[in-house]
């Protein structure tokens, strides 16, 4: 359900409230306006009594179930769009295109250290770079863990970027989270429930991306564990799908971007690498990307594609990185004027 309080209300009234929604065996999120306040109440309790109680009290404006299956990070719940803020400076769901950009895999610190500076010189926000790698084969490197973590660190420190990187497990949550300003659930680990609640109580900003073969449903569902469980600051990111087309390494859906804006507030990623496995259709599809609206890209970088330990063959070196680069500069202005006025956080 949702609850508008009406406009001035005191802080007592709204507490009783959320006590009587409690007492119906609800779960409580705020959404705090200068004005007012909205509450989101998720549960499976008695909706109908619940409604009728509330309708009763002076301070409620009025109470409304919400119709999707995801409550907290649908438009229902939330009509204005989310703005995230990554490490000190960074907000992505904004006025900016925010590109993030670096390997897959933290190799060394020359090389990582390199490709900050490369990713900084090309006006990327954000440092990608992967500590811990799920690989299909057991035999590939598998990352360098903490020690690529403490490297991310100190690129971070040298370049200003912020940084991004995949947490693979729930034991692994809190050591990532102490050196990550946002942390990545890759496409294989969507659904993993015991990571994504984990995530819920990091106090860091995820990024969630949608699973090999999972709809934008079970996307959807997947972020709104890591909200229920606390932690608003999550954004959705499409990385290509798996189908029965074999010239990409995988589909990229871009219509997904334009569905997810119609049904989440939560801001909207492309990832144009690892959706075509190919370096030559990065820039096309980083294009698209842009024009379509998404709110941030992440792409993969490296200093020598041809001596990268994994997914050489999908990087851009850095020639092409900033040509691609500049060659967006005119879709993300067309995309700074087409963007819509930021809403008021609550109605």
């Amino acid at each position: 359900m949702i609850i508008s309080i009406r406009r001035h209300a005191s802080a007592d009234e709204i507490d009783s409230v959320i006590s009587r929604i409690r007492d119906f065996g609800y779960k409580i999120h705020t959404i705090e306006g200068e004005e007012r306040v909205v509450i989101g109440a998720i549960g499976v309790g008695d909706t109908s009594s619940c409604l009728d109680a509330l309708a009763a009290m002076d301070c409620v404006e009025k109470a409304v179930p919400i119709s999707a299956p995801y409550k907290f990070v649908s438009k229902e719940f939330k009509p204005a769009q989310t703005v995230i803020k990554v490490g000190r400076d960074v907000e992505i769901g904004g006025s900016e295109f925010v590109m993030m950009a670096g390997p897959c895999s933290v190799e060394s610190e020359g090389q990582i250290m390199e490709t900050a500076h490369l990713a900084a010189k090309g006006g990327a926000k954000i440092l990608r770079g992967g500590a811990f790698k799920p690989r299909t084969s057991p035999y590939d490197f598998q990352g360098m863990e903490e020690a690529g973590l403490k490297l991310l660190a100190q690129a971070r420190t040298e370049t200003g970027l912020a940084i991004v990187t995949e947490v693979m497990s729930d034991t692994d949550v809190e050591l990532v989270a102490a050196y990550a300003d946002m942390m990545q659930v890759g496409a294989r680990n969507m659904q993993n429930f015991a990571l994504l609640k984990a995530l819920g109580r990091c106090g860091k900003p995820v990024l969630l991306k949608r699973g090999l073969s999972s709809t934008i449903k079970e996307l959807l569902m997947s972020a709104e564990y890591i909200v229920a469980h606390g932690n608003k600051d999550v954004m959705l990111c499409e990385r290509g799908i798996r189908t029965f087309e074999t010239a990409t390494r995988n589909t990229c859906d871009i219509a997904a971007i334009a569905a997810l804006r119609e049904l989440t507030h939560l801001p909207l990623v492309l990832d144009p690498s690892h959706a075509t496995g190919k370096r030559s259709l990065v820039p096309p599809l980083a294009r698209a990307g842009v024009a379509i609206g998404a709110d941030a890209m992440i792409v993969e970088i490296h200093p020598n594609p041809a001596r990268a330990v994994s997914d050489g063959a999908q990087s851009l070196d850095p020639a092409h990185w900033l040509e691609m680069m500049e060659d967006l500069q005119p879709y993300i202005e067309l995309w700074k004027k087409t963007r819509p006025a930021p809403a008021p956080a609550a109605v």
